[in-house]
């Protein structure tokens, strides 16, 4: 990018904190646009697994983790589109705008919650991502070009507003979706990011000519600094990329429609040498690709290729690493909202008030004091970007102190109501508004029904106790009734392309001779099994809150009360962006140190680091029984994963881009950049492959097997790249 019309020390003219204001436009951009996509993106898995009672739309998580896996495996895809279109044809500044714009527009159809919507949502936020995130930092580097000496501290602050804007982004997006409605968590992200857009458009002036429609020249010039041996493309090999590219896309949009549609919209529906047609086809694209990639290594010469080489084995390390660390919003947010003791009472409940209201505020005023800053210095100049920004920061306190007031407003109320056995039953719902003992409330009876499986009692792991289901450690786990089957029915699976899915209806006579009617789900398999007039056993799960609405036909009465607080599963995320900002300095000194360690033992101890972090949750879960959908391990543990998750992090994901842009030769950048995100990609599908299997494996080996298996390959991996260390220290030829 050509930006010689600006002169790059007229930015150090006006400074806030000693940088020019023109990186707090950014720093403020970017953190309205990470709030919105951390924001959305932490109810994502949780909105899909949600039942049709809870607004959601009731899929397995299997289902969800293949479209979320997709989903952010196509984010980090577009970024190679986006830099595309800025680097040769609109320019940053334009490509910010068009994948702002994009953002608001998507997170303002998911708010829509229909299928059609949050489907074109999701696609437009990709194209979006694809558009901003690589062409946002592009700015900063142009306006330090001459300032090296201040990069590093301007990319600290500006990494500092992307945390920021995830942190408040997962706070109040993720509260609202679960506590309020997803379509206000949704609508929330959307308009933040319509926020950020504007008050960078209405700004944009203060980066003189950086960003704007991109000159030859600058192309001309590396290409003459650059001496090394040329290994162009050939015609078939670019046709060869293209193809791999298309069923790549191909079957990474297949793959969850296919999932989910349960097998009616499948594209690659074949079979060759036993392999199902989807996994064919992506094997073979990775082959012929890891083919080409090979192939082309050997042509250069010999110290780019052994560059070449360092960097593809560090991709391929950094798949496992986001496979495994991007459990976050998916199998880790499934086990803090159905397996974690979320709930806290009396003395523990009031600190945990008090430090969410501080980790939410304390934050929130320091960056208000860095926004007052910025106006002093551009306000005269920028009136209206800063009166925009000046808004948006006037509703997010809005929204965090009216999310901290409901907040120590809620209380636990015990509550008796009647169960479908005709018995009444002794739970505990949280709710901020304020009521008495003895009063009657309505509340959502959310039951899960299940055909019970009389295997279970034979393996001695359940047994049936007066219309109870027991486990094998005496819990009460539902109720087990016997039903008649009376007829078969289908209904629409929503967000399924038309598929339908199939119903058993059920007559339940409870133990006071009422006969209560239920629908239960089934399999074809289990379709074919059954028959109208069959005596079947029936697992019912319940799950009972709070009514807002107070309009269920579900009463109860308040026995008792406490004061109390529910973490919304969501919550556990905000850490990993607060560990980061307490941590980073930390780890900055580390690798500035004569201690600092090779990139081998980086990535080993982030690898560890990851595999500690999973072995804690693997050992919170263990005493959760195969099978089971729900229980109450402490939140101890998912704090603990989180904090080593993060020091992994810290380890690992900024040591990459670092050696890419060390290691290739310059005219190579966008090519490599364009394999380190596809690596990046790919661990991102493989968070989703992964998470998709939780359930297959906690039926049968439990839970806490899931996180062990993740736990050794995190290990496995660690150890691959400590031991690689001396070869991969001499292909780098001295670059730390």
């Amino acid at each position: 990018m050509n930006s010689n019309i600006t002169d790059t020390n007229d930015f150090f003219k006006d400074k806030v904190l000693g940088h020019p204001a023109g990186l707090f436009v950014l720093f403020f951009t970017e953190m309205w646009e990470r709030f919105s996509f951390y924001g959305m993106r932490a109810l994502l898995v949780l909105f899909f697994t949600a039942s049709l009672f809870d607004e959601g739309w009731g899929w397995p998580r299997e289902h969800a983790s293949a479209l979320f896996g997709s989903y952010v495996g196509l984010v980090y895809l577009s970024t190679m589109l986006g830099g595309y279109f800025a680097d040769k044809i609109i320019g940053f500044r334009w490509a910010i705008v068009v994948g702002a714009l994009l953002m608001t527009l998507g997170h303002g159809a998911m708010a829509v919650e229909t299928p059609f919507f949050i489907y074109t949502g999701l696609a437009l936020l990709v194209f979006g991502n694809g558009f901003f995130k690589p062409n946002i930092t592009s700015i900063i580097s142009e306006m330090y070009k001459n300032h090296q000496e201040k990069k590093d501290g301007a990319y600290t602050i500006f990494y500092m507003g992307v945390n920021a804007g995830a942190f408040f982004g997962i706070l109040l997006c993720g509260y609202l979706g679960e506590k309020v409605g997803w379509s206000y968590g949704f609508g929330l992200a959307g308009i933040f990011m319509l926020f950020g857009l504007i008050q960078f458009w209405l700004a944009q002036n203060i980066f003189g000519d950086i960003g704007l429609k991109p000159k030859k020249e600058e192309q001309v010039k590396i290409s003459e600094d650059d001496n090394d041996k040329r290994v162009p493309f050939s015609k078939g090999q670019l046709v060869l990329i293209t193809i791999c590219s298309v069923v790549g896309i191909l079957w990474i949009l297949n793959d969850p429609a296919a999932k989910i549609s349960e097998g009616s919209f499948n594209i690659f529906d074949f079979q060759i040498l036993g392999l199902e047609g989807n996994n064919f086809v992506i094997i073979t694209a990775l082959v012929l690709f890891l083919g080409l990639l090979i192939y082309r290594l050997t042509k250069y010469s010999q110290l780019t290729k052994e560059k070449l080489i360092a960097v593809t084995f560090f991709a391929f390390l950094t798949i496992f690493f986001w496979a495994i660390f991007e459990q976050s919003p998916n199998t880790l947010t499934v086990f803090a909202k159905d397996y974690t003791d979320r709930i806290l009472e009396g003395t523990s409940a009031y600190i945990f008030k008090v430090i969410n209201t501080l980790i939410a505020i304390v934050p929130l005023g320091i960056i208000t004091w860095v926004l007052w800053l910025l106006f002093k210095q551009t306000f005269a100049k920028y009136k209206w970007s800063n009166i925009i920004l000046a808004t948006s920061f006037v509703i997010v306190w809005g929204v965090t102190i009216w999310m901290i007031s409901n907040e120590f407003k809620a209380s636990s109320y015990n509550i008796i109501y009647s169960n479908v056995n005709g018995k009444t039953e002794e739970v505990k719902i949280i709710s901020s508004e304020a009521y008495k003992e003895n009063d009657v409330i309505k509340v959502k009876d959310i039951q899960s029904l299940s055909i019970y499986d009389q295997k279970e009692e034979s393996k001695g792991k359940n047994k049936i106790e007066n219309g109870y289901l027991i486990d094998g450690k005496g819990n009460q786990v539902g109720e087990c009734l016997a039903a008649n089957v009376v007829g078969f029915s289908k209904e629409s699976k929503p967000g399924a392309f038309g598929t339908t899915v199939n119903n058993v209806d059920v007559v339940i006579t409870n133990s006071f001779g009422k006969s209560v009617s239920k629908k239960i789900k089934i399999s074809s398999e289990e379709k074919s099994l059954l028959n109208v007039g069959d005596e079947i056993l029936v697992k019912i799960a319940h799950s009972i809150k709070y009514d807002l609405d107070q309009a269920s036909e579900t009463t109860a009465t308040i026995s008792s009360i406490n004061s109390a607080v529910e973490i919304p599963a969501s919550w556990f995320s905000i850490l990993n962006s607060l560990f980061i900002i307490a941590f980073a300095p930390l780890f900055s000194k580390w690798w500035e140190s004569k201690y600092n360690p090779s990139a081998n033992m980086k990535y080993g101890i982030g690898m560890f680091l990851l595999a500690i972090g999973m072995a804690c949750v693997a050992f919170g879960a263990n005493g959760i029984e195969p099978g089971a959908k729900t229980a109450s391990v402490s939140i101890i543990w998912l704090i603990l994963v989180y904090l080593f998750h993060t020091m992994g992090e810290l380890c690992i994901s900024p040591v990459g881009l670092s050696y890419v842009s060390k290691l290739v030769p310059a005219r190579m950048i966008a090519f490599m950049f364009g394999v380190w995100y596809l690596a990046v990609a790919i661990g991102m599908k493989g968070a989703g492959k992964f998470g998709e299997n939780i359930d297959k494996i906690a039926d049968t080996e439990g839970i806490s097997y899931f996180f062990w298996m993740l736990t050794i390959v995190s290990v496995v991996v660690g150890v691959i790249s400590i031991l690689f260390e001396p070869i991969v220290k001499k292909l780098m030829h001295g670059v730390r």
